[in-house]
């Protein structure tokens, strides 16, 4: 879902609108209008009644508004920043960076939506007899949002991921097990749980002859499904770079190089290496067994070719310090990490003793996780694949990773060294 039009800040977030609100906005004003031929006798006017229905429907939103807006001060209460809040065709999103750091906190912001909803239902029902008294029309719009408040409270209360219940249930669990991976898992397995339902019991209300209100739980129910599959693909992926070293995803991409190699042999080996390649290997120095640094092909663009007989290698050196790194040893998520930090296209592979052993790409380190998840690939596309600068077949894992880090379901232990030395 896209970010969609920003309308105001409130708070230091950015409230917008996504195309799909107006769709369902429509739709509402359409539904409420024909409520009140219903409810009000005599019934209003046309223009009335549309105008009824459009103010009721914005009023609705209005209190999904207050709703995430519950969960948004809350969060930032716990220190967490939000990002936005989106208003959409199934109701509103508030965006937030990182999940809260505890299960109490977590289980604060979840519960603050519904509170909202439920306060905003009690005082609208409270009100509806004086505000019959006053108009009728106003009296049905009063008692129309008061229930429509406790219906969105109940509602998000269902104990299923991607709905408010279910991160109470994911926050409950976490407290209770002390592993949030695990009310992860519950709070998931939940809300795949009522996803069939909803999907089941709107079949059976749409056979009945009540076409909007089935067709309206499908919805839900899909949406639902969708998320809960989102959801576990994300967590084997979670799993599946924790469990994998960069050394069963690396190759060795370098070259070694003798110190008192000329640069006209440099050129004749970089001439050779580079056809048909789409990222030419490193070139790292050795000198009597001993690791120097490493060149490019910029001393090559710089120098007069009448120079490259007497020019050395080791006279253009420059460190492996300079090469991002990584350990054998270290699982792909720091990988992909050190990928998105840097920018780079290639990781130098260090061994335990910090010697060049490997290279890794993005497009190798994919791979690794596709055939890990059972994947299988014909041989040329394996090749083609392989050689891509990017992510084979889309994965996003660096969204994968910010997803890890937020929930603290993985520290990088580079900002933590960086934390503990202040």
């Amino acid at each position: 879902m896209g970010e969609g039009w920003k309308l105001l800040t409130i708070r230091g977030i950015p409230l917008r609108i996504h195309p799909s609100w107006f769709v369902v906005l429509l739709l509402a004003t359409l539904a409420f209008q024909q409520h009140y031929i219903r409810v009000l006798n005599p019934a209003p006017e046309a223009s009335v009644r549309w105008l009824l229905g459009l103010l009721t429907a914005l009023l609705l939103f209005g209190s999904v508004l207050l709703h995430e807006l519950g969960h948004s001060l809350v969060a930032l209460s716990q220190g967490v920043r939000v990002r936005s809040i989106t208003l959409f065709l199934l109701g509103g999103v508030a965006s937030v960076e990182r999940e809260c750091s505890t299960a109490r906190g977590a289980l604060l912001v979840a519960a603050a939506g519904p509170a909202v909803s439920l306060v905003l239902a009690a005082l609208l029902l409270g009100l509806s007899h004086q505000a019959t008294h006053l108009s009728p029309a106003l009296g049905a719009m009063v008692s129309e949002l008061g229930g429509l408040n406790l219906v969105l409270a109940l509602f998000n209360l269902l104990p299923g991921l991607p709905l408010d219940g279910g991160l109470i249930v994911k926050a409950l669990v976490w407290q209770v097990t002390g592993s949030q991976r695990r009310g992860l898992e519950v709070a998931n397995a939940s809300g795949r749980f009522l996803a069939y339902a909803a999907i089941g019991l709107g079949t059976v209300v749409l056979l009945r002859g009540n076409g909007i209100g089935g067709l309206w739980l499908m919805l839900l129910g899909w949406f639902g499904l969708g998320a809960s599959r989102n959801q576990g693909q994300l967590l084997v992926l979670q799993q599946l770079l924790k469990e994998l070293r960069v050394e069963a995803a690396a190759s060795r991409r370098f070259r070694v190089l003798e110190a008192r190699t000329t640069l006209r042999e440099l050129s004749q080996l970089r001439l050779a290496a580079t056809e048909g390649t789409v990222l030419p290997d490193w070139l790292l120095v050795c000198d009597r067994g001993r690791w120097q640094g490493f060149i490019d092909d910029a001393v090559l663009q710089q120098l007069p070719v009448q120079a490259w007989d007497r020019e050395r290698v080791a006279d253009h050196l420059r460190p492996l310090a300079e090469l991002t790194a990584i350990g054998a040893s270290d699982p792909l998520w720091l990988a992909v990490l050190r990928f998105e930090e840097s920018g780079s296209q290639r990781l130098l592979v260090l061994s335990p003793a910090g010697l060049p052993v490997g290279t890794l790409e993005r497009g190798e380190l994919g791979l690794a996780v596709l055939q890990r998840l059972g994947v299988r690939l014909p041989a040329p596309m394996l090749a083609s694949l392989r050689s891509q600068l990017g992510y084979p077949l889309g994965l996003a894992l660096p969204q994968v990773v910010r997803a890890m880090l937020a929930s603290g379901e993985v520290v990088d232990p580079a900002a933590e060294a960086s934390a503990l030395s202040r």
